[in-house]
């Protein structure tokens, strides 16, 4: 049987930073998705967790912009995005020629209820802002921001992932070869109540989601998919240098809560030291090259 890979897709992979969040921009962005997936599938049972940031935070403005009924909490935000994105890109892969059947699950996530997270939010959801919005934006809607690079852009809470609740059913449908698009945007945060689950404001980083996910179905391989196209030393100064293959101690420098390579390199660091197995970081255009270790950043033990 095919091995298994999980690919974490960022938000970027999706939508563009500045690109104006329409529909006809997504189906652009997720086209590109489609064919790499479409090639790994050939080789690899392929598991998809994609981000959200500028979806969910997307949904959160069109709801508070509507004063017909009350805003849905965010639990229920990220369920929509996991069946919008989930569509879109099970529409394009069916567009590929020889491609796996596509399935979408919608997935809940159960998280700590007292995990720290919710005392601190660091997540980034939504827009960027310019600076001198900061004051109006936290009278007008009671935000928490912080600084995005040059911008402004909204936080909530982030959980750490605990159990995928969905697991038997993503096992099934690899059982059956399909490609499966599942826990978007980190999945629906949950917390055990005495009878079942409810839901929470928070939205769980995609990549922690993901290196927890590869863990439970035991996957051959972890990629994650940025803008970069490995991780570098000295990033954004004239002595950058990428990384080719490293160990997760060389790469626990990188895993800082910086909300950009941070959560990345933490996943993958956890995925190989749980699992023994390999995980890759690098540009979603290189993915095929990625997994034949001509590109990307290679971490294993």
């Amino acid at each position: 049987m095919k091995k298994i890979v999980v690919i974490a897709l960022g938000g970027n992979a999706l939508l563009q930073r500045g690109e104006i969040m329409s529909a006809e921009n997504q189906y652009k962005n997720v086209s590109l998705v489609a064919e790499v997936v479409a090639v790994l599938s050939q080789d690899y049972r392929v598991v998809i967790v994609h981000g959200n940031g500028p979806q969910v935070g997307l949904l959160a403005l069109q709801n508070l912009a509507c004063d017909v009924a009350p805003a849905y909490p965010l639990d229920v935000l990220v369920a929509e995005t996991q069946g919008m994105v989930g569509y879109m890109i099970a529409q394009r892969l069916d567009q590929q020629p020889c491609t796996s059947p596509v399935s979408t699950l919608l997935t809940r996530i159960e998280v700590h209820a007292d995990d720290p997270a919710f005392q601190s939010p660091e997540k980034f959801i939504g827009p960027v802002y310019a600076p001198e919005e900061e004051a109006v934006l936290r009278e007008k809607y009671g935000w928490q921001l912080k600084a995005d690079g040059q911008y402004l852009r909204r936080v909530v809470a982030s959980p750490r992932p605990q159990r995928v609740l969905e697991l038997k059913g993503i096992k099934a449908l690899l059982a059956l070869e399909h490609v499966v698009v599942c826990a978007g945007g980190g999945g629906m945060p949950v917390v055990r109540e005495a009878e079942g689950f409810s839901g929470v404001e928070a939205v769980i980083d995609k990549d922690l989601t993901a290196a927890r996910l590869a863990v439970e179905l035991n996957a051959e391989h972890l990629m994650i998919l940025t803008d970069a196209d490995a991780v570098y030393q000295a990033w954004g100064t004239p002595q950058a240098k990428a990384l080719r293959d490293v160990t997760p101690e060389q790469l626990r420098p990188f895993a800082a809560p910086d909300g950009a390579m941070g959560p990345k390199a933490e996943a993958v660091i956890k995925f190989v030291e749980q699992t023994g197995n390999v995980a890759w970081i690098g540009a979603l255009r290189d993915a095929p090259e990625i997994m034949a270790g001509r590109k990307g950043t290679r971490i294993h033990l």
